[in-house]
């Protein structure tokens, strides 16, 4: 059975002035996955998203919603959380979650029912009545996460939804957006927190001045830096000579007490106690070993920071 794509952006150009603020951008967000969607500051993402739903119009290429173009009916089906939060100052917690809900087509009864039901699974219940002026930061930012799911979308849009959260809140909203997924809901959410991606995303994209620089797995991205080890030997040691005959090359890193720290880069497909098994082989004082295991910030830091050669992996 062929994939089939909630979100679809085919070359993609958006331009402002003389300023390319997207520049040939393609993604296709598979029926019921998690997609981290990452960048940094400038490098088109909330453009990308806003052009998804019809909100401005691509300079050049195409944007589809469940197979079609973006219609009204199409994105009742989905949650959007705009980068920039906005609550009904005068409107109470419950009221506002219930009128989102009847703008995306739920009875007054259900959007009400809904609100409550939020609420009380949030830890906001006691707040339902009081208005919005009144919340705190952190309630607000919750109450308008809560407006974007109350009528259950099958495609939740959320852009930087973890910004100005604090370290509870933020798992909260995790386990929020599992929650989602595990009810059905296709996810994409734009983040700066790179540890959000890993711990709850099927795939990311990575954006960089506009343009797509990487789109695949997780493993797939990890895969685009080399695997490493540190290994720790008695200060004095010419690790380097040492080592000359293998083909692991060492870099000093770091000094400790009498141990001298050295990063190994491993070859492809190389586990890294094979390093460690060269360093004794060749005589070496051993005094500590770590494995280095890949990290998707690192991979963000190369990724986004390379002369803009694409790394593609994955869906097209």
């Amino acid at each position: 059975m062929a994939n089939t794509f909630p979100l679809e952006l085919t070359e993609i150009t958006q331009i402002f002035g003389d300023f390319i603020a997207v520049d040939e951008f393609s993604m296709a967000i598979p029926e019921g996955s998690i997609v981290g969607f990452l960048g940094p500051n400038g490098a088109g993402k909330s453009t990308s998203l806003r052009i998804a739903l019809d909100i401005i119009s691509p300079t050049f290429g195409t944007a589809k919603l469940f197979g079609g173009r973006p219609t009204m009916n199409s994105k009742k089906r989905v949650g959007f959380l705009p980068e920039e939060r906005g609550l009904y100052k005068k409107m109470t917690a419950r009221s506002i979650i219930a009128f989102f809900g009847r703008l995306k087509g739920l009875s007054r009864r259900d959007a009400y029912r809904r609100s409550d039901q939020l609420l009380e699974e949030i830890g906001l219940g006691d707040f339902a009545q009081t208005k919005c002026s009144k919340l705190s930061k952190g309630m607000s930012q919750k109450v308008q996460i809560l407006c974007t799911i109350v009528h259950q979308p099958d495609l939740l849009i959320l852009d930087e939804p973890f910004s100005g959260l604090d370290p509870v809140n933020q798992q909260v909203l995790e386990s929020l957006i599992s929650h989602e997924h595990k009810r059905g809901a296709t996810i994409i959410f734009s983040t700066h927190v790179m540890e959000h991606a890993e711990r709850l995303c099927d795939s990311i994209i990575m954006m960089a001045r506009g343009r797509k620089v990487f789109d695949g797995s997780l493993n797939e991205a990890f895969e685009v830096l080399p695997a490493g080890a540190r290994i720790a030997v008695a200060e004095g040691t010419d690790f380097v000579k040492l080592m000359s005959s293998t083909p692991f090359n060492p870099e000093p890193v770091d000094s400790e007490g009498s141990s001298t720290w050295w990063k190994v880069t491993l070859p492809e497909k190389t586990p890294p106690h094979e390093a460690l098994k060269a360093a004794i082989d060749a005589g070496a004082s051993i005094e500590g070993f770590s494995p280095e295991e890949a990290r998707l910030r690192d991979v963000f830091v190369k990724l986004t920071n390379d002369d803009l050669t694409p790394h593609l992996g994955g869906q097209e």
